[in-house]
């Protein structure tokens, strides 16, 4: 975690060669890509020679690559305090920044460091590559006008768009999904193979209209007798989404599945997902459920690479329409009553009820506080009371907040993802805050086991379900990211 200490003056020689050891064998489990004890080890380099910035940057990107953005920057800012010239404290401040979507205070790293070292080339160029990003974000918001007003499922001329005679994939019947549509569809992308962009449109275009209808808490039955499925993060990894079908069988009225948001990203695959999720939500829209994640959002798909990877394999004009429908996607779900089911986790002030979820309006990027962004990127914590969030956004909620706000609103317990767990799923809070993550080896490095929720309607005891990872084209993750993303993280 993100430290504050403070220099202490003279360190001595001992310290300064036990922390030197730490550091290194820190550097080992970085190359093995084990940030966690990474960033440990790290730590207790840290505590043995707080004076030192290497340390602090390190841990950093660390940090960066577990997506806990907000102790990355605590950690680069400390650093950059130890040494003003440090020019990777920069960068990796400014990775953190961009991470969190805030590209001018990137930019200003940059400008920094080209003032004090004008002749590096290295920084004059990640300088005018923030430059160019933080330009085109200024003119996209000049051109959009008013976004409520621009409708971009509306523009869309399904008419003009043909069928080509040497097609000869999957087709929409009478414009609608059927199970025929999907099962074609699902082995048309295992043999890399792409959806007509006229049928991509046409699915878009009728999830936004259903999902427009949905309220931002929806409430789920499941009879006694009957199973019910949550899934966590699936991340573009197509060919381990499709594995948890093999392992749980297709989603059907009587095989129901909610999954728990972060559909995309990361894995290169992110358009194949979520159109077969997508698919599945149009042909059982009453059994099969998908929350809003913290990466069903622009700024993420912009770094990340859902956006690049749409772009390449359509177009911007339909990146766009997943931002318009993206901002639909219910924020939680209550199944009977009981289970709270949301992305991220619960909230920095003590009064909040379901009804206050069913209040909110979604329709739009997260805000950094309140309901909705809290909803989307808090995390747990052992410990009792409220933290600043790790990610920088949201907050980190005790076992005390979880059970008062079960408490409150009669809930029997939480289910939320979010977060990479060794096994797939990690119970805390006494067993009543559950974690899942359905993405095994996470951006083919992390070695973690995914997981599966199965439980019945009756008691809803939940069962988990664990696999590993199977094998996938050689496609890298982050093949679609923003290569800019990728550099300053190296």
């Amino acid at each position: 975690m993100a430290s504050s200490e403070e220099p202490t003056g003279p360190v001595s020689k001992e310290d300064i060669e036990a922390a030197d050891r730490w550091k290194n064998e820190a550097n080992e489990y970085f190359k093995k890509q084990n940030y966690n004890t990474a960033i440990e080890l790290y730590s207790k380099a840290i505590e043995n020679n707080p004076n030192n910035a290497v340390y602090y940057a390190n841990r950093s990107i660390s940090n960066l690559r577990l997506e806990n953005f907000g102790y990355a920057l605590t950690d680069a800012s400390r650093a950059i305090e130890l040494d003003r010239s440090y020019t990777k404290a920069y960068y990796r401040r400014a990775a953190a920044h961009m991470s969190l979507g805030k590209y001018k205070l990137a930019l200003k790293d940059f400008e920094f460091v080209t003032k004090v070292r004008p002749s590096d080339q290295d920084a004059k160029m990640k300088f005018n590559e923030c430059n160019k990003i933080v330009k085109k974000i200024a003119f996209e918001k000049a051109i959009s006008v008013d976004k409520k007003e621009v409708n971009i499922a509306d523009s869309i001329n399904l008419d003009a768009m043909t069928i080509e005679d040497e097609y000869e994939g999957p087709a929409l019947e009478n414009g609608k999904v059927t199970l025929k549509f999907v099962t074609e569809l699902m082995e048309h992308y295992k043999q890399q193979k792409k959806l007509h962009k006229k049928y991509a449109y046409k699915i878009l275009i009728d999830v936004k209209s259903y999902l427009q209808k949905q309220p931002s808490l929806v409430d789920i039955t499941v009879g006694d007798d009957n199973k019910f499925t949550v899934c966590g993060d699936i991340h573009g990894q197509y060919y381990d989404l499709m594995n948890i079908f093999v392992l749980n069988g297709l989603p059907s009225e009587t095989n129901p599945y909610l999954f728990n948001g972060d559909f995309v990203d990361r894995g290169s695959f992110s358009v194949e997902c979520i159109f077969t999720l997508f698919s599945f939500k149009l042909l059982f829209p009453d059994h099969f459920y998908m929350s809003r994640g913290n990466h069903e959002t622009l700024d993420m798909n912009r770094m990340y690479g859902f956006r690049g990877e749409v772009t390449s394999k359509y177009t911007s004009q339909m990146a766009d329409l997943f931002t318009e429908v993206y901002n639909w996607l219910p924020l939680a779900h209550c199944i009977n009553s009981r289970v709270l089911v949301m992305h991220g986790g619960l909230f920095s002030k003590d009064d909040i009820t379901l009804d206050d979820i069913r209040k909110v309006d979604r329709n739009k990027q997260p805000p950094e506080d309140g309901i909705m962004c809290e909803l989307l990127w808090s995390d747990p914590q052992p410990m009792l009371g409220r933290s600043p969030s790790k990610r920088g956004v949201g907050c980190q909620f005790g076992p005390d907040v979880t059970a008062n706000f079960l408490q409150r609103n009669g809930l029997q317990y939480i289910i939320r993802s979010h977060e990479v767990k060794n096994d797939g799923y990690e119970l805390a809070h006494d067993d009543k805050c559950i974690t899942v993550f359905s993405a095994p080896n996470y951006c083919d490095t992390m070695g973690n086991l995914g997981a599966f929720i199965t439980m019945n309607g009756k008691d809803l005891e939940p069962n988990f379900t664990s696999y590993e990872a199977v094998p996938h084209p050689d496609v890298k993750p982050m093949a679609y990211a923003n290569s800019f993303l990728s550099m300053l993280c190296q």
